[in-house]
């Protein structure tokens, strides 16, 4: 059951939200943002007391000594078919109420790097980078690489990239930890199956005035960029390395000419790994109270393996598998696994608020 003061709490602070947009203010857009995420709460609210009104006049109908037989049966089969409308729409609206994460909202630092298996793991790596930058691309979400190291025969042993985008967060979050595929790689000459393994992680973007670092904090060198070559790499100190001596996270940045380009890349990166430091803390600490695995940020977890020759996908925490690997593969049919993480830990959070 969901407490009704709680469901007028939320119907009060709607109406004043409504209120003070109406009368304007420098807070107008952080106001038309709040009111925008309760209005579907609020629908759903209004709908699911307009249905018990409706199931409670059918119940007084039923009551009534004089009703006759047959407006009896259409009011039972109406009353049932209510109830059940009742108690879907109660499960989405105890749903639409879960705690949200604070992050939900913000674009993401995604971060995938080769494991286990050598030029494979690179190829790979390389695979799952363009997995998530097609992802991005049907999301109409921007992708900016930030850093990138290849590998000697293509993927990448390291890439780093920004993908923004509201929502980006809430829809990758799941993606952290070690993918593993399993497939015959193109120099194999006997056609046998190698294993190797990538990981990911997804950082939500923070703004690095959202996270001050103290300058005392920072340990900032300059260097030469590596690369190709050139007159650039050879005679301009561009490249940044920035340590964050309390945490030990250390962040470089070559990928602009810009020395205060880099900089400011190097900065942003940091605070979000700081950021995503403090989230990892906080997600361990609830994880000692239960066993669930989604959305711990393990990145040392085995969650997914992509077998190519059976042509399926299966990610090891919810236990799913589908057989399209192609289209997931292509991003296109990513959503399935995405939608199912975040069912799953929706039931989880529903199952803790129940113990």
């Amino acid at each position: 059951m969901i407490a009704e003061d709680r469901l007028d709490l939320i119907l009060r602070r709607h109406a004043e939200l409504a209120a003070r947009m109406a009368e304007g203010g420098g807070d107008f857009a952080r106001h038309a943002r709040d009111f925008a995420d309760l209005d579907p709460v609020v629908d759903s609210i209004r709908a699911l007391r307009a249905r018990r009104a409706e199931i409670a006049g059918i119940e007084a109908m039923l009551a009534e000594p004089a009703i006759d037989r047959e407006m009896k049966a259409l009011a039972e089969e109406e009353l049932a078919a209510g109830r059940a409308d009742l108690a879907a729409m109660t499960q989405a609206l105890r749903v639409a109420l879960l705690p949200k994460d604070a992050d939900d909202d913000r674009s993401v630092i995604l971060e995938v790097r080769a494991g286990t298996g050598g030029d494979e793991a690179a190829l790979f790596a390389g695979d799952l980078y363009r997995m998530y930058q097609r992802y991005a691309d049907l999301k109409g979400w921007r992708v900016e690489i930030l850093s990138a190291s290849e590998g000697a025969l293509g993927g990448y042993k390291e890439i780093i990239a920004a993908i923004e985008g509201r929502g980006a967060f809430a829809k990758l979050k799941f993606e952290s930890g070690t993918h593993r595929v399993q497939r015959v790689p193109a120099t194999e000459a006997q056609g046998r199956i190698h294993t190797s393994a990538a990981t990911v992680a997804v950082l939500p973007e923070v703004e690095e005035i959202d996270h001050a670092i103290p300058d005392n904090e920072l340990r900032i060198e300059t260097m030469r960029a590596g690369g190709a070559g050139g007159q650039h790499v050879n005679k301009t100190e561009s490249a940044i390395r920035v340590t964050h001596l309390p945490s030990g996270i250390v962040v470089m940045m070559q990928e602009e000419r810009s020395q205060h380009r880099n900089r400011q890349k190097a900065m942003a990166l940091l605070a979000s790994r700081l950021h995503d430091l403090e989230r990892q803390k906080a997600d361990a600490a609830r994880a000692a109270d239960r066993k669930a695995q989604i959305g711990s940020g393990d990145r040392s977890e085995r969650i997914r393996t992509y077998n190519f020759p059976q042509g399926r996908v299966t990610d090891h925490r919810i236990g799913l598998t589908l057989y399209k690997i192609d289209k997931i593969v292509a991003g296109e049919a990513l959503d399935e696994v995405v939608d199912a993480l975040a069912a799953a830990r929706q039931a989880e959070l529903l199952a803790e608020g129940e113990a």
